[in-house]
């Protein structure tokens, strides 16, 4: 069994990954931190956890974490650039769920996050982990960065397009939404349920964090510049997401569903749904699935991706697991046979 621990399992995308990872085969989780909750049991305060962990929360320790095979840090921004070099000094694989090592150009890092890097040159080792594009070099990876949820979304959503060169780079607009999950436990007043229920809006409209995430992967598919209009809101909802992207077609007659169906045939955890559908959130709600559908509105220049994902799990800690089966050697898909909940 693999011993794994969690660095700040308390959020959502903690109790997501703990749902996960307690189920799963091939994995003990040894270790579990959170320094406001030290020596309370973990299934005090996730009773849905009753029965299936037996372990309480304890202070960040760097002794007891480098005993693990694998570290993830479910934590703030900041907080795992940290204490990653001397666990992976250790010999300890780290998954990082925070956006500390996602950026590789470091004054853009510093720019959205405010704050300067604690170890640049763990920011170049890390591998992007979004195995669809980058499964091998997770495979042999001593450091993942785990993709944010709307990258993640817009990436799946427009990779066949961008790597066979159909779509024109200066002309993108992801038009995403998600449930409120996405913001976190903490408490905050735009997330009530008095001022998020029955209302729908847009935010970060002029910049927002995930921005040069996402730009960052075009790019690197391209190998050039791309041009990006990207505009999150949020839904009255609690967890799930959905990009609608946009995308001028540079080449005309191409058969764009067999273009997904082919490129995604081998994916475990992308859905191509048939011509003509439109992809629901529910449909993905506690997977670690991406459903698609592709469309080209009256044979128009004009592409158009839906892309559905649930935000705490393929956007956040389901692909931190696959990442994790990956890096372990074990069967990528292990742990992640969920089933959405319907209704």
């Amino acid at each position: 069994m693999a011993q794994v621990g969690i660095v700040g399992g308390t959020g959502y995308t903690g109790v997501e990954l703990l749902r996960l990872l307690a189920r799963h085969p091939n994995v003990d989780i040894k270790v579990i931190t959170s320094r406001g909750n030290a020596g309370s049991r973990v299934d005090e305060m996730f009773p849905s956890l009753r029965g299936r962990l037996d372990i309480a929360f304890s202070e960040p320790d760097l002794e007891a974490l480098a005993d693990c095979d694998l570290v993830f840090f479910a934590t703030p921004n900041g907080t795992a650039m940290q204490m990653v070099p001397e666990l992976l000094e250790a010999g300890t694989r780290v998954v990082d769920l925070g956006a500390d090592f996602r950026l590789k150009d470091l004054a853009t890092w510093s720019e959205w996050y405010g704050m300067e890097h604690a170890c640049p040159s763990q920011v170049e080792e890390a591998v992007y982990g979004l195995p669809e594009l980058h499964r091998e070099a997770i495979r042999g990876a001593r450091l993942v960065a785990n993709p944010g949820c709307y990258p993640t979304a817009v990436a799946l959503g427009w990779l066949p397009l961008l790597e066979q060169g159909l779509i024109a780079p200066e002309s993108l607009i992801a038009d995403c939404k998600s449930g409120v999950s996405g913001a976190g436990r903490k408490a905050q007043v735009h997330t009530l349920l008095c001022e998020a229920n029955e209302n729908f809006k847009a935010y970060g409209a002029s910049g927002h964090r995930h921005l040069p995430e996402i730009r960052q992967t075009l790019e690197t598919v391209l190998g050039r510049e791309a041009t990006l209009v990207f505009v999150p809101h949020l839904v009255p909802m609690t967890r799930g997401m959905q990009a609608t992207l946009y995308g001028r077609l540079v080449e005309q007659g191409v058969d764009l569903q067999r273009l997904y169906e082919q490129r995604y045939a081998n994916e475990p955890f992308v859905d191509v749904l048939p011509p003509g559908s439109h992809p629901e959130t529910r449909t993905v709600r506690g997977t670690n699935l991406c459903r698609v559908a592709v469309h080209q509105p009256q044979g128009g220049e004009t592409v158009l991706v839906l892309s559905v994902i649930d935000n705490l799990s393929k956007g956040a800690a389901s692909q931190a697991v696959q990442n994790m089966n990956l890096m372990l050697g074990l069967e990528e898909a292990a742990g992640l046979d969920d089933i959405a909940v319907l209704p």
